[in-house]
């Protein structure tokens, strides 16, 4: 098996299947990555875009070439992490599960009462799965742990565990199946550490708000929170706004799951109590009564009234049901309530409002990245860009350049206006959307704005939509595309966009953990949240301009990344002890971020716009030094 080197994500579905994925092989393998990162690859609904509607965990997918290809991928690639979906199939005649009436029983998390599903988050037609009964443990992993077991994937990333009845459990089993490596899903919060599980790490989500974090000014915060109030009159932290959120959640798109809770235990203020979480959940374990420290911890902190209190940390016994569906639905009601309808509400900063992030956290020190970096898993994921982000990380490093000119971003904000007839917190939401993602087309705009409106369900919303209102903050969106005073203002901005998306992607590939990278990002992505992030992607192009690259051509502004990727993975390649060693914060200044592996390799990234620094004589740069950024060996 390849070491982790670098993974290299790609969105399988229709255009991209498992054939076309080895077609890619020796241009990944050139790019110097380890392993190839797939998307769900079990059979998933009839033309699924994104697999994760599995309606068969039987059977590998045959939309995407069936069993025989993805075999063949996996002996081309030089390793294979492949994502996998425990926590819920599509309810659909088409799975065989759902069809059989006694299958569905046995399978599928049912309420005995009413006969409804666990449903995944709101969505109705995902329901949730029985996987902590061994039996339906072994047939739904089947599949995949013979792939893991004749060698062709080595690791798995596990979705959503945070639904799941026994996270802990299903991870052992899963271990004990002979899965060595496992990645989850896991949104940690701030402060909160993940649990002591038998896996690699998280999917990497606290670095991408983390290495963000480092390149906001933070002197920009008071501006940018004065004209934020004074444009939209929103006085409120972002904690408020994510609260209140919450709460509507649990009593209305969540309110099926809140009220099975409320027949298990009839107790007062209990939407208020499922929605008032600092973290997704706790891991309390009815059967066998573990209840560690930091679930203590996290429900002293939660709004729960005294009675709820103890029964969720079993000291009242008798409702173990009760206990464990609590623990599921407070993870729905945080990612309903945060990810998807305060992050489109409070918008001081879009760049801030990504999953796993705290928009009310204006920024990171440069000390606290250090030492969060110190503290990192060796074989944990680092990311900056997935298909579930709300941008890309080249569109959040534009947004994080308006901290460095605050000045100028109020004048533009003045100039332009925020149009008649709308929200201005709406229109704040659509001028940051077009400065982050220019330039985009118009219909891309539109389908954005019909999303992020219906997600923040003030002006709009999926059960009640507003398709006037919508067309209102659409036109303004149109007229923002065709101006000119746009236009100048992004040119000004682009080199600073370019400079922090080029920083943050050196501290990915060189911070300790394994680095992520998201199919095409190799380039410029200005993308906006799904589906925006699985547009197709020109792999012709990558690949002739990585071979000018390696034929010895000088690096352009359009292929900055593409190098500092390709160089930076070759460096890791040919020293791997030094990035599997030691992390030793150097200081050169507090506008600079800079650090040395295992004591042979220095990486040098300034944190604002100021000129590269001199390491000295003892160190050699293997990067361009008209990049700015600097990645050095000793000698």
């Amino acid at each position: 098996m390849s070491p982790f080197r670098a993974l290299y994500r790609l969105q399988l579905g229709p255009g991209l299947g498992f054939g076309a994925a080895r077609a890619l092989v020796p241009y990944l393998r050139a790019l110097g990555v380890s392993h190839l990162y797939l998307s769900p690859s079990l059979q998933a609904r009839s033309g699924s875009t994104h697999g994760y509607d599995v309606i068969d965990p039987t059977r590998v997918s045959e939309d995407l070439g069936g069993e025989d290809e993805l075999r063949a991928l996996c002996r081309a690639a030089p390793g294979v992490v492949l994502d996998i979906v425990p926590n819920h199939m599509a309810a659909d005649e088409a799975n065989p599960f759902w069809a059989s009436e006694g299958l569905r029983a046995r399978f599928f998390d049912l309420d005995p009462e009413t006969g409804a599903h666990r449903r995944f988050f709101t969505i109705d037609d995902l329901a949730g799965v029985r996987v902590e009964d061994p039996e339906v443990f072994a047939t739904t992993h089947g599949k995949v742990l013979e792939l893991v077991a004749d060698g062709l994937v080595d690791g798995v990333r596990v979705d959503h565990p945070d639904g799941l009845a026994l996270p802990r459990r299903y991870l052992e089993r899963l271990r004990a199946a002979g899965v060595r490596h496992v990645w989850v899903e896991k949104i940690l919060e701030p402060g909160e550490e993940l649990r002591d599980w038998p896996v690699e790490g998280t999917t990497g989500y606290e670095f991408l708000n983390d290495v963000l974090g480092v390149f906001v000014d933070p002197a920009a915060e008071e501006p940018f929170t004065a004209l934020y109030r004074e444009l939209t009159g929103e006085t409120r932290a972002f904690a408020e706004v994510a609260a209140e959120a919450k709460v509507e959640q649990a009593r209305a798109d969540l309110r099926p799951e809140v009220e099975r809770l409320r027949r298990l235990l009839d107790e007062p203020g209990l939407d208020e109590a499922v929605a008032s979480f600092h973290v997704y959940r706790t891991y309390v374990e009815p059967d066998t009564g573990r209840v560690e420290a930091q679930d203590r911890e996290e429900v002293a902190r939660a709004e729960v009234p005294e009675r709820l209190a103890r029964v969720l940390l079993l000291e009242e016994r008798g409702h173990d049901e009760l206990v464990t569906r609590f623990q599921q639905t407070t993870g729905a009601v945080m990612a309903k309530g945060v990810e998807d309808t305060a992050f489109y509400r409070y918008n001081r900063l879009l760049a801030l409002n990504d999953v796993g992030g705290d928009p009310g956290r204006f920024g990171l020190s440069l000390a606290g990245f250090h030492e969060r970096n110190a503290r990192r898993r060796p074989n944990t994921l680092l990311t900056t860009f997935t298909h579930d982000t709300k941008r890309s990380a080249d569109a959040r490093a534009r947004l994080t350049a308006l901290t460095w000119v605050p000045g100028e971003w109020e004048a533009l904000v003045r100039a332009v206006g925020l149009g008649d007839g709308i929200e201005p917190n709406d229109a704040y939401h659509v001028l940051q959307t077009v400065v982050g993602a220019w330039p985009l087309e118009p219909r891309r705009l539109v389908v954005y704005v019909e999303k992020a409106l219906r997600e923040g369900k003030r002006t709009s919303s999926w059960i009640e939509p507003d398709e006037e209102a919508e067309r209102r903050v659409q036109e303004y969106g149109r007229a923002l595309l065709a101006s000119a005073e746009v236009e100048r203002f992004v040119d000004r901005l682009r080199p600073l966009g370019r400079r922090i998306a080029l920083g943050q992607l050196l501290l990915k590939l060189t911070s300790p953990g394994v680095p992520d990278l998201y199919q095409g990002d190799e380039l410029e992505a200005l993308a906006l949240v799904d589906p925006d992030n699985r547009r197709p992607v020109d792999w012709a192009r990558r690949r002739r301009l990585l071979d000018e690259l390696r034929e010895g051509a000088a690096p352009t502004e359009e292929t900055h990344k593409l190098y500092v990727t390709w160089r930076t993975l070759e460096l890791r390649a040919r020293c791997p002890e030094a990035f599997a060693g030691t992390y030793e914060p150097i200081d050169l200044g507090p506008d600079v971020c800079s650090f040395v592996r295992g004591g042979e390799v220095l990486v040098v990234v300034p944190l604002r716009d100021v000129p590269l620094p001199d390491p000295g004589a003892a160190w050699r740069n293997v990067l361009d030094a008209a990049l700015g950024v600097g990645l050095f060996v000793s000698g």
